[in-house]
């Protein structure tokens, strides 16, 4: 295993940080930890991950189903961090640099595994089905916010493609700008408009195919 996977996997525990990690956090900035790990402290890398491993375990549940999935897309994000941190300039924030480096591990992962099973209407549950059906009579009156809703939301979001996928989760699930986008995935503001319109159209043709399976 290369050194730094060994600091990252082994040497911090990963996933599991010890008390006084986080104790660390509180009593070291983000600067002085990364300051002492690019000096030679391997071990000031720990509260790093302390800190920052909800989010980063949050923005990989938007991507990955499975939990060891979801683990992988972690771990990997923080052996890149910890790899392509004498690259960061302090120029913003370190957790912005952080989740933009998430997010692109995030997009690497749709992208190898990106799923190709057409989902059918008997895949789907009573209560989405219920919800189906009032989309398919009058589709302003369907809540988008309801449970129902947000589970059939989410096996849609698996068929799309993983530009699409990303797209809309960060447009209509994070609820973030078209500019911020671009900057986060390095995408022009066209482009980003563009991908969140054929996104959009590519989930609402699910939709409709599911509403009319219904009544084959």
């Amino acid at each position: 295993m290369p050194e730094s996977h060994r600091h990252v996997t082994v040497a911090f525990g990963f996933l599991e940080p010890r008390p006084s990690a986080t104790l660390a956090v509180m009593e070291r900035t983000d600067s002085e930890l990364i300051a002492a790990v690019l000096a030679g402290d391997p071990s000031s890398f720990e509260p790093i991950i302390a800190k920052y491993q909800s989010r980063v375990f949050a923005t990989a549940r938007r991507y990955a189903r499975r939990e060891d999935e979801i683990q992988d897309i972690v771990q990997e994000v923080f052996i890149k961090a910890y790899q392509k941190l004498p690259s960061f300039r302090g120029e913003a924030p370190f957790e912005h640099w952080l989740m933009r480096l998430a997010l692109r591990t995030c997009y690497d992962f749709l992208r190898a595994h990106q799923r190709n099973r057409e989902m059918n209407f008997s895949d789907i549950t009573p209560e989405e089905s219920d919800w189906l059906e009032k989309f398919r009579q009058e589709p302003s009156s369907a809540r988008e916010d309801a449970a129902a809703a947000r589970l059939l939301i989410q096996r849609l979001l698996d068929q799309l493609s993983p530009e699409n996928r990303l797209v809309i989760v960060l447009l209509e699930i994070e609820d973030r700008s078209v500019k911020e986008i671009a900057r986060i995935t390095g995408w022009s503001i066209p482009l980003v408009k563009v991908r969140a319109f054929r996104a959009r159209a590519q989930m609402r043709k699910l939709l409709e195919k599911l509403a009319s399976e219904k009544y084959v």
